[in-house]
């Protein structure tokens, strides 16, 4: 193993590096608990190793490291290339949706944000072999008598160290194999329309429709638009309704969510199946592989969290990707929180920024290219 000490870890995007830390106390404390008690084992699978920090440091051992974040797989390609470790052949990135590994020796998690994942994840572990070792890793505060519940209902038994650094360690293992439990269905019907959408395990705000991406949708442009994108975009309810009021339109949905983009794609195939013909589904680093001056709208709700950390990088790159790709006199449309200030972003990027609409929590504003 690597000490992580020895180690060069940036975050990703690369610009913002340098004011958050690519690593926690509890990748540590996981990192030299592994190192100590299972120094034999050969073949790990990693889950949710947000910038590469356990994947560079055991990268002397096979590594599976399953992730659902395309910016995850981003980081970590990056951090083995700036350690020097490049992507041998003994470390594969999967997407959570991707076929597991089926015989490994040991599995280390970085417990998720939303448990809803973290269920997805437990219960695709639960056909590796009996007695196969998890360990999982997070902070204190992150960890709840029902994450310990989801282990015990999906593996086995399961115990959990003594806190240190804020962080503590979750020990299980596969006991349970003859026990079946089916992964709860998320779905609910759109209001105003016929539409039901479903969501998938790691999407954002799948129990029902967030009261931004709600008040965007109402206030969705008139006009004709050939050339639509839906940022960020989530289960796709955005590009679903820009398919519904823009007949002639291409709706291309983007997202760093490998789950949000294969939702996006399920509810356009079930909803709206005569216009999968128009519509484009890409998972990105925001819009990485658009190409110039190529479209006409891009309507976006931008996060404004990276894991656990409070920050604006992401809507400045959306932002910044839009003002690239749209085409002369083409419209980005956004939705944000008042307090986040996203005009002043808006009128630097673009130099100009109007409100379309606002109420005691959002806004939505308008900037013309």
């Amino acid at each position: 193993m690597i000490p992580i000490n020895q180690l060069q870890l940036l975050r990703y995007p690369i610009s913002v590096s340098s004011n958050l830390q690519a690593w926690d106390a509890a990748d540590e404390y996981l990192l030299a608990f592994v190192s100590e008690q299972y120094s034999e084992s050969n073949h790990l699978c990693v889950l949710n190793d947000s910038f590469g920090a356990l994947t560079c440091a055991l990268s002397t051992r096979q590594i599976t490291s399953i992730n659902d974040s395309y910016i995850s797989h981003c980081a970590i390609q990056n951090n083995l290339k700036h350690n020097s470790i490049c992507l041998p052949e003994n470390v594969s990135l999967l997407s959570c949706n991707a076929t597991w590994p089926k015989e490994i020796d040991m599995v280390l998690i970085k417990i998720p944000k939303l448990l809803s994942l973290l269920e997805f994840q437990l219960h695709k572990l639960r056909t590796l072999p009996l007695n196969t070792q998890i360990i999982a890793a997070g902070k204190t505060q992150h960890i709840h008598n029902s994450t310990l519940k989801l282990f015990e209902k999906y593996l086995g038994p399961t115990t959990t160290s003594l806190a240190k650094k804020k962080s503590r360690l979750i020990f299980s293992e596969v006991t349970q194999k003859n026990l079946i439990y089916a992964l709860p269905q998320t779905s609910w019907p759109l209001d105003k329309t016929h539409f039901m959408i479903s969501n998938q395990a790691n999407v954002f705000s799948r129990e029902s429709l967030d009261i931004g991406g709600r008040f965007l949708i109402e206030n969705l442009p008139q006009g004709s638009f050939e050339s639509v994108i839906d940022l960020g975009c989530g289960n796709g309810v955005v590009g679903l309704m820009a398919l519904l009021k823009y007949p002639n339109a291409h709706v291309s949905f983007y997202d760093e969510s490998f789950m949000a983009v294969d939702s996006a794609k399920q509810n356009v195939q079930h909803n709206m199946p005569e216009a999968m013909v128009r519509c484009n589904f890409q998972v990105d680093d925001c819009l990485t592989k658009q190409a110039n001056d190529s479209c006409d709208l891009v309507l976006c709700n931008p996060p404004f969290h990276q894991q656990q950390a409070v920050t604006d990088h992401i809507a400045k790159q959306m932002f910044k990707d839009a003002k690239r790709v749209l085409k002369n006199d083409g419209q980005c449309l956004i939705v944000g929180n008042r307090h986040l200030g996203y005009h002043k972003l808006l009128k630097q990027y673009f130099g100009n920024a109007t409100l379309v609409n606002s109420n005691r929590k959002f806004v939505v504003l308008s900037s013309t290219n």
